[in-house]
């Protein structure tokens, strides 16, 4: 996985240190005494962003649980100030830990390139699906148990879910499969318009004298300023009489710390629990779990 963390600034040096240090050479090299507190305000004045807390770490002798305990806490605490969870900040913070004790850094470069790897790594894990999913295998098993396979699409504003919903609604029908797009976001305008244009060029591109005249993508639409869980449900019931194989549900984007709105999408979930097979959503890593929230 791929992409810098968000950079905070540490306390900056005065004006007349900051000039005294412009011309300064990298504070990577193993220095001792006077030298390495010269280097470490140098760091610090550089801007190193959240890395920059580890500096103190810098030096020739091994790390110790000791040493890491004090620096882990100022991260987690910078960690939760943006808005990640007390308990994935934690294991982000152990991870970082194991992977410091007992290890000797003499650069600063070092160190900084050796918590950006094991944060990388932690989160790869942190994201990784608890179980291997293969839709086309669980669509199946749907169809045979008579009732439609369900993908609800959540995340914050912007992140592109109706977008991504229409590509695996594609995906989908090349593997001849009928889709009914829930339309749920009914707050941002222009979302159902939105949905009602991809699904015409969906059935552009699969016309129904292709399919045994049978039309592979439905829309199911109630307008602006209704109830997102009850159009959900209202579009599972209807896929089921209608013999639809999915329902792509496109909800509102909301943020991760916004109470009341999570409390709605809590509510689209548990209203469609007993049929819902797939969740995808970009809220795990923070603190606010849409399925705890209710």
């Amino acid at each position: 996985m791929k992409g810098d963390l968000q950079d905070f600034q540490p306390e900056s040096l005065s004006e007349e240190e900051g000039k005294r240090h412009d011309n300064d050479d990298d504070c990577g090299e193993i220095k001792t005494g006077v030298q390495l507190k010269h280097d470490k305000v140098v760091c610090q004045s550089k801007g190193f962003g959240v890395f920059g807390i580890f500096r103190g770490l810098v030096g020739s002798k091994s790390i110790t649980r000791e040493d890491v305990i004090p620096v882990l806490e100022k991260m987690k605490e910078h960690l939760i100030s943006k808005n990640v969870a007390a308990e994935i900040a934690e294991k982000l913070c152990e991870s970082v830990s194991l992977k410091l004790e007992g290890k000797v850094v003499g650069t600063f470069s070092g160190i900084a390139s050796t918590v950006k790897s094991t944060l990388n790594d932690a989160l790869v894990q942190l994201l990784l699906p608890r179980r291997r999913i293969n839709i086309l295998r669980d669509v199946l098993e749907a169809q045979k148990q008579h009732r439609p396979y369900v993908i609800t699409f959540c995340g914050v504003n912007g992140v592109g879910k109706s977008t991504n919903l229409t590509k695996i609604c594609f995906w989908l029908i090349e593997n001849n499969f009928r889709v009914l797009i829930a339309a749920c976001d009914t707050f941002r305008a222009g979302a159902v318009e939105q949905l009602r244009t991809h699904a015409r060029h969906l059935n552009a591109l699969h016309p129904p004298e292709k399919h045994g005249g049978l039309q592979m993508v439905q829309l199911y639409e109630k307008g602006y300023g209704k109830d997102a869980a009850g159009i959900a449900m209202e579009a599972i019931n209807y896929a089921r009489d209608g013999r639809l194989d999915i329902v792509l549900v496109d909800t509102a984007g909301r943020m991760q710390d916004n109470e009341p709105l999570m409390r709605a999408l809590s509510k689209v979930y548990l209203n469609i629990l007993r049929t819902l097979t797939f969740i995808t959503s970009c809220y795990r890593l923070f603190s606010v779990d849409p399925c705890k929230s209710a």
